[in-house]
């Protein structure tokens, strides 16, 4: 009881938040905020049924860049701590606060015109995903890698548009139900490329989560306050990636 009363008072002081904020594909960066739609807060969402679950609200950063994503390229995304990145010199909590550990991934959703669609009533379905292994969470491998997230483009995504939804889950205080913190954002992309598959396993945000999922209702601790599930494997919420 005693350590997890500490967890929860160091989870409730813990404010090292995150913002989705630039792509790059095969090493090349898009520029900051090119073709991504970014809020000015870095706050989480925390209900899984809210209205703007799909790719965040209040959003303030927004231009008519659609991104070209050949299918099989690498593509990363990055994130900081606020619009920028730091918030102050050697800001300890940029991309993200080190406690905040948790899964990555990434949906794909079909739209006419990524520029100018809107983000309720698509059909999401899931690309890529990084949870906990070999010791490390998804979260911990971004920060290593300066707040960028890398993963391959499918090389069967059917070419055209895409609303590319880019999530983390920090799971510090999730053994409360509700407090599991949501951040995400989505990017404006045009997939190029012989592929045909449309997606499968398809989602809604918000709907595709419930708040007692075994990967949002959980305890990362083991009984020393070590968060990486106490040797416990760890499941990602939504469905499986897109598999060729």
């Amino acid at each position: 009881m005693k350590i997890q009363s500490i967890i929860l008072g160091l989870a409730a002081l813990a404010s090292g938040h995150t913002i989705f904020q630039k792509v790059s594909v095969n090493g090349a960066d898009q520029g900051q905020l090119k073709g991504v739609r970014a809020p000015d807060s870095d706050y989480p969402i925390q209900n899984v049924n809210d209205a703007a679950f799909a790719c965040n609200k209040d959003i303030k950063h927004t231009d008519s860049t659609v991104i070209t994503v050949p299918a099989g390229a690498k593509v990363g995304a990055w994130w900081g701590h606020v619009i920028g990145g730091a918030q102050t010199a050697n800001d300890p909590d940029n991309p993200i606060a080190k406690s905040h550990k948790g899964p990555v991934m990434v949906y794909l959703a079909k739209v006419d015109n990524a520029a100018t669609a809107q983000t309720t009533g698509l059909k999401w379905f899931k690309v890529a995903e990084d949870g906990l292994s070999n010791g490390q969470w998804g979260v911990d491998k971004m920060i290593a890698n300066n707040g960028w997230y890398y993963f391959t483009m499918p090389t069967c995504v059917a070419p055209g548009d895409y609303l590319m939804r880019v999530e983390i889950i920090a799971l510090h205080g999730a053994q409360m139900q509700g407090q599991a913190q949501f951040y995400m954002e989505c990017a404006q992309i045009r997939v190029t490329g012989s592929g045909t598959n449309a997606g499968s396993n398809f989602v809604s945000f918000p709907g595709a989560y419930s708040a007692n999922d075994p990967g949002i209702l959980v305890s990362i601790y083991d009984n020393t306050g070590n968060p990486y599930m106490g040797g416990k494997p760890y499941t990602i919420p939504g469905p499986r990636p897109l598999t060729c």
